[in-house]
């Protein structure tokens, strides 16, 4: 079975087929959030801490960081982001233990990123463009990390799902020449919004299981593009995950403060038997019955995460005592 295989400095994450779906947390990222792009210019790194616990007390595996802001003092993103990608990265892992997502379209943010990174990241993204597989490939194997790949190329996006698929083979063949392994790819097959295409979702389950069964690799999306334009995009997205789960995909990039999508995540885990004994879906039975009773999702995450540490360091007192 194909693994991809994440690790920061402490803790390691698995995506792969017999794997609990990945959750890779997207709000450290300033596209379409003004505030933060304000806050990030003036050097206030607040709502990225914020952000940062957040989203893993609610469940998220790996989190992207992403430092696109477009300065008003200075709109070249080639001087800015790249110092401003090795900060957001050494203040992430300061305050959370998991595995991080180095999110640029500007190679030299990503190597200022993978500089600074702990353990094994996850390089977001190439794409199938020939100037940028000559330019994020070659970083990809110096570093010895798995990679994001986007399934466009010189000719932009295709509403054909075959085409596709071909972009996506492509990268993975050309990532061979560099000598990098298939289970190093993972494949974007690129959702796209089902209020404008009808067959978006029909499409990408489609896709995700000939990624699966012809390339052998794991697959990635932008969960919230399939409900983009559209009223209560919370439960379209629901609705979307575990159905892209059980086509075979094994993790998105999502927001994870969100229960009903977070539910749907680790029922999901649980009917594809990726949950021994239903252990991670009655531990979050308990933040649900948190939620119903008042109790803010994220902090009902907070106080269960807590709890579920201090019975782990109270396990390993007991068993010192026994010594």
């Amino acid at each position: 079975m194909t693994r991809t295989i994440l690790q920061s400095a402490t803790k390691t994450a698995t995506i792969g087929f017999d794997e609990p779906f990945c959750v890779i947390g997207e709000r450290i990222n300033p596209t379409g959030r003004k505030k933060l792009a304000a806050e990030l210019e003036a050097g206030d790194f607040s709502t990225v801490e914020r952000d940062a616990v957040l989203q893993v007390a609610c469940g998220a595996m790996v989190l992207d960081v992403n430092a696109g802001v477009v300065y008003n003092s200075n709109p070249d993103p080639n001087v800015t982001e790249p110092p401003l990608m090795r900060q957001m990265i050494e203040l992430v892992q300061g305050l959370v233990d998991v595995p991080l997502c180095i999110d640029s379209s500007v190679p030299a943010a990503l190597e200022a990123g993978l500089g600074a990174a702990q353990g094994r990241p996850l390089v977001n993204s190439v794409t199938g463009e020939e100037d940028r597989l000559e330019m994020v490939l070659p970083l990809v194997k110096k570093y010895d990390v798995p990679v994001v790949a986007i399934s466009n190329d010189d000719t932009g996006i295709s509403e054909d799902p075959d085409i596709r698929f071909d972009v996506a083979r492509k990268i993975v063949r050309r990532a061979a020449d560099f000598g990098i392994p298939a289970h190093d790819i993972v494949v974007d097959p690129l959702v796209m919004p089902v209020g404008a295409m009808a067959t978006a979702g029909r499409q990408v389950f489609a896709l995700v299981r000939r990624l699966r069964e012809e390339l052998g690799v794991n697959t990635t999306c932008g969960a919230s593009n399939i409900s983009f334009g559209l009223p209560h995009r919370h439960g379209i997205n629901a609705a979307f995950l575990p159905m892209a789960i059980g086509a075979g995909m094994t993790s998105a990039i999502m927001n994870p403060i969100r229960l009903v999508e977070m539910e749907s995540i680790r029922a999901a885990n649980m009917l594809m038997d990726h949950d021994p004994n239903g252990g991670e879906w009655i531990r979050f039975a308990r933040v649900i019955e948190a939620v119903e009773q008042g109790a803010s999702f994220a902090e009902a995450s907070k106080s269960a995460l807590a709890q579920a540490g201090a019975g782990r360091r109270g396990g390993r007192r007991s068993r010192a005592s026994k010594g």
